[in-house]
């Protein structure tokens, strides 16, 4: 090495830049938002700040930049209250990062042995069993254990249905092991507000008593979960499954005293289980916003600052997957599980690609396993703490996330979450959030890749085992984002298994550089309906009325420039009218054609932006599909 060489912590790759100021910035901005705006029509920086703030559908407001001014004023440090970067410090050993607990739903017990005993050789350090009339039975459990070394691995059950006889099977696993009790850990999955919640019933605190003389023998067993992910699940948004979270943690913790533990065992009881979404920042910051808020709660009742912090499972979110194009759930998958290892969260479990579709397979569960496997020991995502802690964003986010959530929960504390979840008051605020949440899925400002943004209009359906039909609860139930979209695609499905195929004509005005951007954009519109789209090329109006009738379809789409438009659009419009159209649209804006009187030829037009679940079933509908 020369005299003159630099070491890699030397060397400032940023040297002969000038760091640019916040006017230059605004500056560029306002040259690309007023590009094609008239003269005196021009955006000034407030307005240019304002069109590009957007807002969550729980009203969290993300601006386009964050200063120093945003950030935090102290970032503290993780493994000491209040937790906000973490309840525990990582070391960089590999063994610091976070247990690898995947779900096992098989009924069959002789799959579900051998799927948790593949987890455990290939990279998993948990085990995780819903055990229900359509999942692991309460008989077999102790079987699909019996390959577990319950001293090293961690195991968790959740029930729908009965979960105080899931906790006691598990504690029957426990006590029947020769392994020294206090080596076992895990969770019993009590949650009393979260079962009556799914079951539209009234909670019944008494479990917690029972769920907590269940886990005496097992000091390292934490009794009762609060499965905030099961609100995320059913459409909450972010600050709603925060103040849910901690509404049900208060209530638990108040029953738990009553019963006669102090606050400190009762914090030491609980477990958080928690969402995991495709969006990263957000997810962590919600993460780090519940171990504050929660320390918080523990601050006010005098729990000893060191068992203040919220221990968190975090798992991907069962509302973002989709059907269609199941292995973009990969990618959601990856996201999610990376936002979850860099929020700080103890326990992870990543959904398989083809969950919504039946039960997963061998492939489906080792991706699975392995999106974490990767993150943890190439990515060393594990080794570091709190990535982003100090992103100005982050930071922003966690405080905003900490108001609004904190202010929730304090309306929810007033009547108990339990009253909260028995009146109806928790449903009518999720029924509210999926509202406006479902404008934001069919305009696509929540895009859904492979669903309603780039589908997959020639992929082949995956094929899995069907689940056992699952009992009806009552109560709020799980939807999927992408539910309506794949609705959609099935009546198009159906149509054509009875010969009527849905289709739609684009009349390709022009050359390709005059239709090509549109009728791109266009048939992928159509296409995430499952509807085919023609494409007719001409020269003269006829070409495309006789290409309406040859494609035997009796709605039309004009693709061009607006200079084509103007000449051409109109004519084409009437022969296509002419030769039976029902509907003829544009892509595009009406004022291309260069008269305000369409002449009732047009009858509107498709623009990125527009509802396009709207679209797409009244497509379905003149089409008769």
């Amino acid at each position: 090495m020369s005299a003159t060489a630099k070491s890699a912590a030397d060397i400032d790759l940023a040297a002969d830049f000038e760091t640019p100021s916040r006017e230059q910035w605004e500056k560029e901005v306002l040259k690309v938002l007023n590009r094609r705006r008239p003269e005196g029509k021009e955006l000034d920086i407030e307005q240019a700040y304002k069109r590009l703030t957007s807002r969550t559908v729980d009203g969290l407001e993300i601006r386009p930049l964050y200063t120093q001014e945003d950030g935090a004023e102290e970032l503290g440090f993780p493994g000491v209250a209040p937790f906000t970067r973490g309840t525990r410090v990582r070391t960089g050993d590999m063994n610091d990062g976070w247990h690898i607990c995947q779900l096992h739903e098989d009924p069959d017990v002789a799959t579900t042995r051998k799927a948790v005993l593949t987890d455990l050789e290939r990279g998993g350090t948990a085990v995780w069993l819903r055990v229900d009339p359509d999942a692991v039975a309460t008989a077999d459990l102790g079987e699909a254990l019996a390959d577990v070394l319950l001293d090293l691995a961690p195991v968790h059950v959740s029930s729908r249905t009965d979960q105080i006889g899931a906790a006691q099977a598990l504690a029957k696993v426990f006590a029947e092991s020769e392994k020294d009790s206090a080596s076992m850990s895990g969770s019993f999955g009590i949650d009393p507000i979260g079962f009556a919640a799914q079951h539209g019933t009234a909670p019944d605190l008494s479990v917690l008593a029972d769920a907590i003389e269940l886990a005496r023998p097992f000091p390292n067993v934490r009794p009762i979960v609060v499965d905030a992910g099961m609100f995320h699940n059913a459409g909450a948004g972010d600050v709603q499954e925060l103040a849910y979270a901690l509404a049900t943690g208060v209530e638990y913790v108040r029953a738990l005293v009553e019963a006669g533990l102090d606050a400190d065992a009762a914090f030491d009881a609980i477990l958080f289980r928690v969402s995991a979404g495709t969006d990263q920042f957000l997810t962590i910051a919600r993460l780090r916003a519940l171990r504050t808020l929660w320390s918080r709660v523990g601050e006010v009742l005098e729990v000893t600052p060191a068992r203040r912090g919220a221990v968190q499972h975090a798992v991907t979110s069962l509302r973002q997957l989709s059907r269609d194009d199941a292995y973009v759930n990969v990618l959601r998958a990856t996201l999610s599980s990376f936002a979850a290892a860099a929020g700080g969260a103890e326990i992870q479990t990543v959904l398989p690609l083809d969950t919504v579709i039946g039960l997963p397979n061998e492939l489906s569960r080792r991706i699975a396993r392995n999106v974490q496997v990767l993150l943890a020991e190439e990515s060393n995502v594990g080794r570091v703490n709190d990535p982003a802690g100090g992103s100005y964003y982050v930071e922003n986010m966690t405080q905003q996330l900490s108001e609004k959530a904190w202010a929730l929960f304090g309306t929810l504390d007033e009547q108990g979450m339990a009253q909260a979840v028995a009146n109806g008051t928790v449903a009518a605020q999720l029924e509210e959030t999926n509202q406006a949440r479902s404008k934001q899925l069919a305009t696509r400002k929540i895009p859904l890749t492979g669903v309603s943004m780039f589908p997959n209009s020639h992929e082949t359906p995956l094929e899995r085992a069907p689940r056992p039909e699952a009992p009806e609860l009552g109560g709020i139930v799980p939807i999927r984002d992408a539910a309506v979209f794949e609705d959609l695609r099935d009546r198009s499905t159906a149509a054509a298994s009875a010969g009527k195929a849905p289709k739609v004509l684009l009349a390709c005005l022009g050359a390709r550089r005059d239709f090509g951007a549109r009728e791109g954009f266009t048939s992928n519109l159509y296409h995430v309906g499952g509807i085919q789209t023609v494409l007719a090329e001409g020269e003269t109006p006829e070409d495309f009325a006789r290409a309406l009738t040859e494609a035997g379809t009796t709605i039309a789409v004009l693709c061009s420039s607006a200079k084509v438009y103007a000449q051409q659009g109109l004519d084409v419009a009437k022969a296509l009218k002419d030769a039976g159209a029902v509907e003829v649209r544009l892509a595009g804006q009406l004022k291309e054609l260069g008269t305000d009187d369409t002449q009732g030829l047009v009858d509107g037009n498709v623009f990125d932006g527009m509802d396009v679940v709207e679209l797409l079933t009244d497509t379905l509908d003149k089409l008769e599909a």
